[in-house]
C-alpha cells in the first residue's frame, strides 16, 4: 500500500505533485549554484596565483611608445644654438655634469624573492619575501588563541555546569552575540585604547605591536570558542556526571576531569576554529599589529599578518603585475592552511581524541 502512495497522491491532487517537484527542482538548483560560485571562486583564485610560476606577467613598465612620441618642432637645433661669446676661454668645470655610476640592482629569482626577509614590494628592485608576513601571522595568531582559548574554555565549563538555568539563557546568547561584532570595531578599540594600555604597562616603544593585534584576535576568537565548546559540555550524557558525583566527586572535578575529557573533541575543534579566524582575519591585524613586515619574533615589535597585507595592497596594485600574482598567492596559502587544519581535524585528530576519551 506504502509503494502506491505517491501514485495515488498524483491522480488525486496534480496540483500538489507539481508544486513538490518544483520545491524540488529548486532547493537542487540552488545548492547547485552556490557550489558551482565557490568552485569558481577558488578556480579564479588559483589561476591567479598560477600566473606566477607558469606564465609571464606583463609587468607595468613606463615605456613610451614610439607612435605617441611627441612632434620634433625645431629638428635643426644647432642653427638655433646660443651664440659663443668666449670660445677660447677656460670652460668652467663646476657646470659639467658628473657622471655617477650606479651599481646595477641585484635581480633575484622568483624563489629566491619569495623565500627572502624583505618585504617591499615598492622599491626599484620589488622584493616579496614572505618569511616576515609568515612569523607575523604566526604571532599574533599564536597570542590570541594563548589569551582566548583558555579563557572560553573556561566560561564554557562555568556556564554549563556552575550556573543556574536563568543565568545560562542571558549569559550565553549575549556571549554568542559578541561573536558577530563587527571586526572594525573591535580593531578600532584596540587602536585606541588597548594599544595606550599595552605601551603604559610594558613601556614599550611601539603602541600597535603584536601584543596588542593578538589581543583583539583574541577578542574576536573567545565568543566563537565559547559557543562550539559550550556545545559540546551541553551533548555530554549527564549519566557521567551523575556517576562522578556519587562517587564522591565534588562538582568541580567531575566538571574538569570528566565531563571536559569526554567532550574534548568538540572543544578541540572550537580551538580549531578560533585558530583558523585568528588567521584569516583582516580588519583588527590591518589596524592593531602596526602593519610593519618585519622579521622580528618579539611580541613587542610591529608585524603584519598575510591577510592584512592583501587587504592593504590589492586596492593599489597593478593588475597583472607580479605583485598582484603574488597577493593572489598569499591567499591560496591562506586557504591552503585553513584547508589542512580542517582536514587534518576532521580525519584524524578527532577520531584519535574520540577513542581515547569515549572509547568510541
Amino acid at each position: 500500500m506504502s509503494k502506491l502512495d505517491p501514485l495515488l497522491r498524483y491522480l488525486l491532487h496534480p496540483s500538489r505533485r507539481k508544486i513538490d517537484v518544483f520545491a524540488e527542482t529548486l532547493v537542487k538548483g540552488t545548492a547547485a549554484t552556490s557550489i558551482l560560485i565557490i568552485l569558481l571562486i577558488f578556480f579564479f583564485v588559483f589561476r591567479e596565483a598560477s600566473s606566477l610560476f607558469f606564465s609571464d606577467s606583463p609587468q607595468a613598465t613606463s615605456t613610451v611608445q614610439s607612435s605617441g612620441a611627441p612632434a620634433e618642432y625645431n629638428p635643426d637645433s644647432s642653427a638655433d644654438a646660443p651664440a659663443e661669446y668666449n670660445p677660447d676661454g677656460d670652460t668652467l668645470e663646476l657646470n659639467k655634469p658628473v657622471a655617477v655610476a650606479t651599481p646595477e640592482p641585484e635581480k633575484l629569482s622568483l624563489f629566491e624573492n619569495l623565500f627572502s626577509k624583505v618585504w617591499q614590494p615598492v622599491s626599484s628592485v620589488p622584493k616579496f619575501g614572505i618569511l616576515p608576513l609568515i612569523v607575523g601571522t604566526a604571532k599574533t595568531t599564536i597570542i590570541a588563541i594563548l589569551l582566548g582559548a583558555p579563557l572560553a574554555i573556561l566560561a564554557a565549563l562555568n556556564i554549563t555546569f556552575f550556573v543556574s538555568a536563568r543565568v545560562r539563557e542571558i549569559v550565553k546568547p549575549a556571549i554568542e552575540m559578541l561573536a558577530n561584532f563587527p571586526s572594525v570595531v573591535i580593531g578600532f578599540f584596540c587602536l585606541m585604547d588597548v594599544a595606550t594600555l599595552v605601551k603604559a604597562t610594558f613601556d614599550i616603544d611601539f603602541r600597535l605591536n603584536a601584543l596588542t593585534g593578538g589581543i583583539g584576535l583574541a577578542i574576536a576568537v573567545t565568543p566563537i570558542i565559547f559557543t562550539v565548546a559550550e556545545d559540546a559540555l551541553s551533548t555530554v550524557p549527564q549519566s557521567y556526571r551523575q556517576a562522578s558525583l556519587a562517587l564522591g566527586a565534588t562538582e568541580w572535578q567531575t566538571a574538569y576531569r570528566v565531563m571536559l575529557p569526554a567532550a574534548l573533541p568538540g572543544v578541540f575543534a572550537a580551538v580549531l576554529l578560533g585558530v583558523g579566524r585568528a588567521f584569516g582575519e583582516t580588519m583588527i591585524a590591518l589596524m592593531a599589529t602596526g602593519n610593519a613586515p618585519m622579521m622580528s619574533f618579539g611580541i613587542f615589535d610591529p608585524s603584519r599578518t598575510f591577510a592584512a597585507t592583501i587587504g592593504a595592497e590589492m586596492g593599489e596594485v597593478i593588475w597583472g603585475s607580479e605583485h598582484y600574482n603574488i597577493l593572489f598567492f598569499l591567499g591560496v596559502l591562506l586557504f591552503l592552511f585553513t584547508f589542512s587544519l580542517n582536514a587534518i581535524t576532521e580525519l584524524y585528530v578527532k577520531k584519535r581524541l574520540m577513542k581515547k576519551f569515549q572509547g568510541s
